[in-house]
């Protein structure tokens, strides 16, 4: 399915997790929604491709992440859009609030 996608797009972006971060310790109880923290990031890897995950906005003072998906074997792909996002933004220099 990435093959395909690559065939029309250069990256694919998603987010890093399907909600933004927890305290420390927050969901230590929930093994369940751990592993479910990684749904997103988890068939990137299992898949070979390069991805990259830039911080981009807070929701009630806790951070959100944005992945930056490229193709296998071309890890410059996402390396090149992150770095653009962060010329034109500065949510790589803001702390969250929490």
């Amino acid at each position: 399915d990435f093959d395909e996608a690559f065939r029309t797009v250069d990256v694919i972006l998603t987010p890093t997790a399907p909600e933004v971060a927890f305290k420390i310790g927050e969901k230590s109880s929930d093994p369940l929604k751990m592993y479910l923290a990684d749904v997103f990031v988890g068939p990137t890897s299992l898949a070979g491709l390069c991805a990259l995950s830039v911080p981009c906005g807070f929701v009630d003072g806790l951070p959100v992440g944005m992945q930056l998906i490229g193709p296998r074997m071309h890890e410059e792909i996402p390396l090149q859009f992150g770095h653009q996002f962060q010329q034109v933004t500065t949510w790589h220099l803001e702390n969250p609030t929490i």
